[in-house]
């Protein structure tokens, strides 16, 4: 059985070397904070990698997170996931009714 963590904080415990969005990122509107995220520089896995990062800094934040601003980030996920079904719509990624 997994030991839990005491204060319920287990996203204090996560160390993450892999990906750095620039410094700021997340003080932007969020059509500002999606253009970032989309790039290449910032989430090199690609869209969906974005969406999990501002997700993380969103769990990260926890009850600290101004409404203002998870309301931006939120809305930079709903932008990232649109660009993301519409690049799999137009490339033929997958078609998973035929």
């Amino acid at each position: 059985m997994r030991r839990r963590n005491k204060s319920g904080n287990w996203i204090r415990s996560v160390k993450t070397v892999s990906t750095f969005p620039p410094q700021g990122t997340f003080t932007h509107s969020s059509s500002e904070i999606a253009r970032i995220m989309a790039r290449r520089d910032a989430s090199p896995f690609g869209i969906g990698s974005a969406v999990r990062m501002i997700q993380y800094f969103i769990n990260r934040a926890g009850r600290n997170l101004p409404p203002k601003r998870y309301r931006a980030l939120e809305g930079a996920k709903r932008i990232l996931r649109r660009r993301m079904l519409s690049s799999q719509r137009g490339s033929g990624a997958r078609h998973p009714h035929r």
